[in-house]
């Protein structure tokens, strides 16, 4: 997995419209409509972790993971300012090791399409199977074959904040993978600053990701549109999964 060196630092000013209080709030409505306890909840691949504060917020013994050690800074911060006493751990989603059990994982913001390899993938899945207790849900979103195809393609986008001008390109290929290269302009004292980032995204299939579910021992309970609890549309552009591990999983 990347490193994200200058996406941490611009993370949360390019991703004010994520919703993450509406996205907490879905979690906890979706763990209430399979009658699931969140319990003890771990935000894989939680970024500068803020979902990880939002459920702390609303009272979830959460932890957060991620495989780059410049989000987790960021994500250290960001709690320490608020005053939340929350643990975040360097852990590549694709090589979860055992920890504590856990009663749910969550995984959000399109955070597995950035593994461009199936193995991966199944390997993630296998992972978070081995560290949840019997019955624990495992809920996340991925990008849609769609939204690749037809919105990302190879089109290019401009975000634009008080802080940071952002320019954002697509180059399509095989296998529905997205390369995206992003360039960030700050000014500082009358001189703009450029640094980028580079890295890839592929999207799945819903029946691809329902067989690497299952395989790993999971049962798959709903696949919704984005914050809502319809089928997907043809065009979306989210899709959210919800699993459940097998209690004969081993």
């Amino acid at each position: 997995m990347e490193s994200y060196n200058s996406f941490a630092e611009y993370y949360d000013v390019l991703m004010e419209d994520a919703q993450y209080a509406s996205r907490c709030e879905y979690i906890l409505k979706t763990a209430t409509r399979f009658n699931h306890s969140m319990g003890r909840t771990l935000d894989l691949a939680c970024g500068t972790g803020s979902l990880t504060l939002e459920l702390w917020k609303r009272g979830v013994d959460v932890f957060g993971a991620d495989g780059s050690v410049e989000m987790l800074s960021e994500a250290v911060a960001k709690c320490s300012q608020t005053g939340a006493d929350i643990l975040f751990v360097r852990q590549d989603m694709q090589a979860l090791e055992p920890s504590m059990p856990i009663d749910t994982c969550v995984c959000t913001l399109d955070s597995l399409n950035h593994l461009t390899d199936e193995v991966d993938v199944q390997s993630t899945f296998d992972g978070v199977a081995r560290n949840l207790r019997d019955g624990g849900l495992f809920i996340f979103d991925v990008n849609t074959v769609y939204k690749h195809r037809v919105v990302l393609a190879d089109n290019v986008f401009v975000a634009e904040s008080d802080r940071v001008f952002c320019v954002w390109q697509n180059f399509p290929r095989e296998n529905d993978i997205v390369d995206i290269s992003l360039d960030f302009f700050e000014e500082r004292n009358g001189v703009y600053h450029r640094s980028g980032e580079d890295f890839s995204e592929r999207a799945y299939s819903e029946q691809m990701l329902r067989s690497m579910l299952e395989k790993a021992g999971f049962e798959v309970l709903s696949v919704c549109g984005d914050l809502c609890f319809d089928p997907p549309a043809e065009d979306e552009q989210r899709v959210i999964f919800t699993a459940r591990k097998r209690e004969i999983y081993k």
